[in-house]
């Protein structure tokens, strides 16, 4: 990154963004970032999102996007975001402070696949983020008559609740259709909590010929778990899911 790029951060001291410890969760903080690849160690976030959101109103209270400075982006035929965008001048540093405040106000992160999302905080210009995790894709089993299948990606999900869909691959819109589908679910408590229960490791056990049944059932090949369809399920979701194979612990 050129010495203009980086003076600003350098200049910059920023405070782990900290949430009080609450054990409910009225109000969650909704994020999505962008980035410029997959690998934290080398890649960057470009894009963050984000919404505070109250539970009991099933409202929006704020929400913020803002870019951040990166020299060249190899996702830009993805997110469609130009790396000379995001060197233009911008509040990107009092946005960086602005999302702090959020986290303070919030008892909750929530994310669609939260695993991508959560291992950006605490890498390069973002701080960490103390807040437990929500997946939307992978913690939350949703109702039956959405006809969502396991793991649903967000656009499939926004439409299951009549949530326009107009764009994709940019934070605060995927974050702006996480938050609709909240406003639409009366059930919305009652997810939030069934989507903390505590998950295991189960590995299914299916043969070559069968190994469609697993995928169907949201069961991932080789992850986490090598040469096996494993997912991590609460006991209520293996219950409710009926599957039509055995699985099997995995120890972690």
């Amino acid at each position: 990154m050129s010495e203009s790029l980086e003076s600003p951060w350098q200049q910059t001291s920023l405070l782990p963004l900290v949430a009080p410890p609450k054990v409910s969760a009225d109000q969650l903080l909704i994020l999505d970032t962008e980035t410029t690849g997959l690998d934290p160690e080398v890649d960057q976030v470009l894009e963050v999102g984000a919404i505070l959101f109250s539970v009991p109103q099933r409202a929006v209270l704020a929400q913020l996007s803002f870019l951040l400075p990166v020299e060249a982006n190899a996702a830009e035929p993805l997110n469609g975001i130009r790396a000379g965008a995001t060197q233009a001048p911008q509040p990107w540093q009092p946005s960086l402070q602005l999302l702090q405040q959020f986290a303070s106000c919030a008892q909750l992160a929530v994310a669609h696949n939260a695993a991508f999302d959560r291992q950006w905080f605490g890498h390069g210009a973002l701080p960490d983020l103390p807040l437990p995790w929500l997946c939307t894709m992978e913690d939350i089993h949703w109702p039956a008559d959405r006809l969502l299948r396991p793991r649903p990606s967000v656009r499939d999900l926004a439409l299951a609740y009549g949530v326009p869909v107009w764009a994709a691959h940019r934070a605060l819109t995927d974050c702006i259709y996480l938050a609709q589908v909240f406003e639409r679910c009366d059930q919305l408590e009652q997810l939030i909590a069934e989507g903390r229960e505590p998950r295991h490791l189960y590995r299914a056990q299916v043969s070559y010929d069968e190994r469609h049944l697993a995928r169907e059932a949201g069961f991932r090949w080789n992850d986490p778990v090598h040469g096996a369809w494993s997912r991590r399920l609460s006991e209520r979701q293996l219950e409710a899911l009926k599957l039509p194979f055995n699985v099997v612990p995995v120890a972690s």
